[in-house]
């Protein structure tokens, strides 16, 4: 089974890129794709053959539920 890191050239990765409908216009977005080995990678759309993050989906999980619950609104201004 391949392995992926985090630092590989998103382009390099076997991912269909998706990015939030809240998403700005201009570009500056997050974008997330499903990878063969069940984990989930990050790119930023501004830089889409730059680095990926990889995260397992326990780690994704765990931040999407501390989203929701508002852990990280003190980081929006």
């Amino acid at each position: 089974m391949q392995e992926f890191r985090n630092g590989t050239p998103a382009g390099r990765l076997p991912a269909e890129w998706r990015k939030s409908r809240r998403s700005n216009p201009n570009g500056n977005c997050v974008e997330v794709a499903d990878l063969p080995t069940g984990e989930i990678a990050m790119r930023n759309s501004r830089f889409p053959e730059g680095p990926a993050l990889v995260y397992t989906r326990a780690e994704i999980t765990a931040f999407v539920l501390g989203a929701k619950d508002g852990e990280f609104d003190d980081l929006i201004t």
